[in-house]
């Protein structure tokens, strides 16, 4: 069908309107020179007042999505089914995915960081509604390195402007101890093993409760401290048929990794049960070690802040109990073996930081890191060059005072 006009490329007259792939097109018949494109689309502007609008002119070439960005919207996604997250989590997390990647600050990073965009986006949601996910988790399931997605997810944090609230203690306690294989029968679980879910969930509790309250877990880990005290828990529920299995061996049946602090963590559990221990009465007659104290742990949960009051404030008490003798009144002589005491101080005292109980303290200050030695000036380095920086109290030797310019302007004055 003709059509009025001329094309601009050939000046001819014979324009036609041709279909093309079902999209009607204005073509110029001797040159081929397209001069209108399709018309697909129309705004609801347009289509009230009955008037097409081409495509490039519509919204539908801006709704175009990238491969990439599809295939990541698609990741997060199948992320979020796998950990059978909510609908709206699903949503949230596709935001700031999309957020994330119109973002200037992650155009130029590492594709491997890209890819942990999804993730990191997931954990923010789940984060920000409570939801009980461990970064190891989803880590394990992008089979991911912790410290390159904890960077990407403190990137995403602070470029987004994200409000994320910190996780609390039980329910990482809860999530964590959700994977054990502990929990049911199994083939390759001997049956003493198995343990009620319930119960070594309410105990755990109680014991990172006492770890947090003796500065173990402040400024650490939580992942080795909560399967230091399940393994604790675990056993002290039990302990007859238990007190022979290690803590390798524990994770080994409950299907979890062993983190590498998780030995330290547990050697200070330990001595801090031995020490509330000592301040029970019908304890102190047993020699409790580090596997007997295990099965008085419901005990030493029971009157927990009484026994930690005393283990770790005696030191004070003995303090005034030894300073009252020495109130007596001025007139009575003192003790006989009062000079010898006092002689003797130094040696008491460091026998009672020795053995005595010591301060409830962060383990940095009862333990801190040894100090690399500096090395020991070699024999050149110590030789005199001339090229070694002058102080300020060498240089103000070989300034004149106001007396000496006096002297030198008199001498000069001589013939």
């Amino acid at each position: 069908m003709a059509a009025r006009g001329r094309c601009p490329g050939c000046g001819s007259a014979a324009l036609v309107e041709d279909a093309h792939y079902a999209q009607q097109q204005l073509v110029c018949a001797a040159c081929g020179c397209v001069l209108a494109e399709g018309l697909l689309t129309t705004t609801y502007t347009e289509e009230e007042h009955l008037r097409e609008v081409a495509y490039s002119q519509s919204t539908g070439q801006k709704e175009q999505l990238s491969r990439s960005l599809q295939r990541g919207i698609r990741r997060v996604q199948d992320l979020c089914k796998v950990l059978q997250l909510p609908r709206v989590f699903e949503e949230t997390a596709v935001s700031y995915f999309q957020r994330a990647v119109q973002h200037p600050s992650f155009h130029l990073v590492s594709l491997e960081k890209k890819e942990l965009l999804g993730g990191c986006c997931v954990f923010v949601t789940c984060r920000q509604h409570n939801w009980p996910v461990t970064m190891g988790t989803i880590c394990s399931l992008l089979y991911a390195k912790q410290e390159l997605f904890a960077s990407v997810y403190l990137s995403l944090q602070k470029e987004l402007e994200l409000s994320v609230p910190a996780l609390s203690l039980a329910d990482l306690v809860k999530t964590h101890l959700n994977s054990f294989r502990l929990f049911q029968h199994a083939a390759d679980v001997p049956a003493p093993f198995v343990e009620d879910k319930e119960k070594v969930v309410a105990r755990t509790m109680q014991v990172v409760e006492l770890a947090s309250e003796t500065w173990l877990v402040t400024g650490r880990h939580p992942v080795p401290i909560v399967t230091a005290a399940a393994f604790l828990s675990w056993q002290s529920l039990q302990p007859g048929a238990r007190l022979s299995c290690s803590l390798g061996r524990f994770c080994k049946l409950a299907g979890v990794d062993l983190p590498p602090p998780a030995h330290l963590r547990l050697k200070e559990l330990l001595e801090i049960l031995l020490r509330m221990a000592s301040q029970l009465a019908w304890l102190r007659v047993f020699k409790l070690d580090k596997k007997t104290v295990v099965k008085h742990i419901g005990d030493l949960l029971q009157h927990r802040i009484f026994l930690l009051k005393n283990a770790f404030c005696l030191q004070d008490g003995e303090e005034e109990g030894a300073a009252a003798p020495g109130e007596g009144s001025p007139g009575s002589p003192p003790a006989a073996g009062g000079a010898a005491q006092e002689k003797g101080c130094p040696s008491g005292g460091k026998r009672q930081r020795e053995g005595g109980p010591r301060p409830l303290l962060p383990p940095c200050l009862i333990n801190p890191r040894k100090r690399l030695r500096t090395a020991a000036p070699s024999p050149s380095d110590s030789a005199i060059t001339g090229d070694e920086p002058i102080s300020d109290s060498e240089i103000e030797q070989y300034l004149r005072g106001p007396e000496e310019i006096r002297a030198v302007s008199k001498a000069k004055a001589w013939p």
